[in-house]
């Protein structure tokens, strides 16, 4: 519907200003367009879409942040596995060391 609706304006607008009928006819179109807008019928689309609009924003922002914690560790996990190279499972140790020794030189305490 959406589609329908942008294809409509833009064929209306290309109409506007590809139109050779003058000054007159683009008077004619502005009045008519003014007209459908002050329309009773028009006015209760437009609450409607805008209503289904704030809708549709309101669940994208609460799945977009339900899902930010699970973006945020595959984003750390994709960063961790670009800096330590391939094959090293994101560099995470089982021990939790990344493979590296600790900063004094000594290996893990077991």
């Amino acid at each position: 519907m959406r589609y329908r609706f942008v294809f409509a304006v833009g064929l209306g607008v290309g109409y506007l200003l590809g139109t050779r009928a003058g000054r007159e006819r683009y008077e004619q179109l502005v009045k008519l367009a003014r007209k459908a807008a002050d329309s009773p019928a028009f006015q209760q689309a437009a609450g409607a879409v805008q209503a289904q609009a704030a809708d549709l924003a309101k669940n994208t922002r609460s799945k977009i942040s339900g899902q930010m914690p699970k973006l945020a560790g595959t984003a750390r996990s994709r960063v961790d596995a670009i800096r330590h190279g391939p094959g090293t499972n994101g560099g995470a140790a089982p021990d939790g060391t990344n493979g590296q020794p600790p900063p004094d030189g000594h290996g893990p305490v077991s």
